[in-house]
């Protein structure tokens, strides 16, 4: 479902995993921001940018949970680019109808409340699987591989930049050190 989005306005965007460390568009300012009412999981098979239909990979997701709180970064696209950089996101983002385009209120560090465009799972979504055991999501990263290239470098890219910049996810650095375990290889046991 794709929103009613001003692009004649400041745009604001809530990364929460590869836009962490791959916006893939121009930022005029980028702060460290929470959503509540969501947390980050690995809970949508990806079987294009990090897995293929034969051999699904996952990514992360926002997924509703009450009480749940995300932190990732908030970033304002450069003026004069809103209209180019929503449509390259929806592009990049929406390549199946896993996610829903969301506005969601957002806490800034400094103290600033912006609304932000996100991408939320869609439960009802084929791609959805969450709540899988944090051992089958390592084994699923470890081995799989997508038009991006392998999952395990979308899992240690996100664990890194967000241990970067302060923000611990306990489940990202376990699935971080238990894939890392598994082995470097293509296909890992």
């Amino acid at each position: 479902m794709l929103q009613q989005i001003d692009t004649d306005r400041p745009l604001w965007v809530f990364g929460y995993g590869s836009l962490i460390w791959h916006p893939g568009f121009p930022v005029e300012e980028q702060a460290v921001a929470r959503l509540t009412g969501y947390h980050r999981a690995f809970c949508m098979s990806s079987i294009h940018h990090r897995g293929t239909e034969a051999e699904p990979g996952l990514v992360l997701a926002l997924d509703r949970s009450e009480g749940a709180i995300c932190d990732g970064l908030a970033f304002r696209v450069m003026p004069g680019h809103e209209a180019e950089t929503l449509a390259g996101l929806r592009e990049r983002e929406l390549i199946s109808a896993a996610y829903i385009e969301e506005l969601l209120p957002l806490n800034l560090r400094d103290g600033r409340e912006v609304t932000a465009l996100a991408y939320v799972i869609e439960r009802n979504h084929p791609q959805y699987c969450g709540n899988l055991p944090l051992e089958e999501q390592a084994r699923i990263i470890a081995r799989a591989r997508g038009g991006r290239g392998p999952n395990r470098d979308y899992l240690f890219n996100t664990a890194d930049h967000l241990a970067e910049l302060g923000l611990s996810d306990g489940d990202l650095d376990w699935l971080a050190a238990r894939v890392r375990a598994l082995g470097a290889s293509d296909r890992a046991p």
